[in-house]
């Protein structure tokens, strides 16, 4: 049972939940029968901010992808089911690129990983590239340095093996880092949990943590050396950015974060969790 809440501070590592319960739950859903709800990402557009994230249709039971927004970050409603295909969409990991909205969202059973455009944002999306050929778990893309790079989770059931690729351009070609597999056999870390962040002129990627169970909690790692030949990071901090609260909608884990800088400077964060 995952449900979707907020989560603030003043740091992307120091956060505290914005209230005691979910925002978003199974029956927020309205338009088609939810077993949960979960892996949100969200942008801000024209003052309001849209989250995307899984809903796991029980009628089909497939994963599409739902929309809910928000003026202020903190209380959400939900729109629709804005993405579906005949195959499980999950981990919608949206993002803007030279005035375009885009989204890269798993799609392991299309043995791809696919890039989705809007050509009315939020509420229509179509496919326009396949980027890599695979059955891969939360693909995780980003610009830096005039290049786009990927991690993937090449072992989706196991989730202990984290691939890293990169292409000069989005629709290009996708080259495998020759240190990929980044990591293997190592189900603590090899998992991505969201959007990779560039802060204070640093990269930070978050994992998730899947012992002793998918899903327990998220983990933090600066990412030291990112070249096409060179990749290092170190885990920060003294434990998990998220973590089992032991009650309520995250009782159990949590597996998933997206941090945003508001413009006062503080740190608003959608995160899911599950009983």
């Amino acid at each position: 049972m995952w449900s979707i809440s907020i989560y603030r501070g003043d740091s992307p590592f120091n956060l505290e939940p914005v209230n005691s319960g979910a925002v978003l739950t199974k029956d927020s859903v309205r338009d088609v029968p939810a077993a949960f709800v979960a892996d949100p990402f969200m942008l801000q557009h024209d003052h309001r901010w849209h989250m995307f994230f899984e809903v796991m249709n029980a009628e089909v039971n497939r994963g599409e992808i739902g929309l809910a927004t928000s003026n202020d970050g903190l209380d959400w409603t939900y729109e629709q089911i804005v993405l579906k295909e005949p195959f499980h969409l999950s981990y919608p990991h949206i993002f803007k690129f030279q005035n375009e909205y885009l989204m890269v969202p798993e799609t392991l059973d299309a043995g791809a990983v696919v890039l989705y455009a809007a050509p009315d944002f939020p509420f229509r999306w179509r496919r326009i590239a396949d980027l890599r050929d695979g059955e891969f778990a939360d693909p995780t893309i980003f610009h830096y340095k005039d290049r786009w790079w990927l991690f993937a989770c090449s072992t989706p059931y196991q989730h202990d093996s984290l691939r890293l690729y990169w292409s000069d351009a989005l629709t290009g070609l996708w080259t495998e880092h020759p240190k990929s597999p980044i990591i293997t056999a190592d189900k603590r870390r090899a998992r991505p949990a969201g959007r990779v962040l560039e802060f204070d002129n640093k990269l930070f990627r978050f994992a998730q943590d899947c012992l002793p169970r998918y899903g327990s909690c998220v983990r933090t790692f600066e990412i030291l050396e990112l070249t096409p030949t060179t990749y290092t990071e170190v885990e920060i901090g003294h434990g998990p950015v998220l973590k089992a609260s032991g009650n309520g909608w995250n009782a159990a884990g949590m597996h998933h974060i997206d941090v945003q800088q508001q413009t006062n400077g503080k740190w608003l964060a959608c995160v899911d969790g599950t009983e």
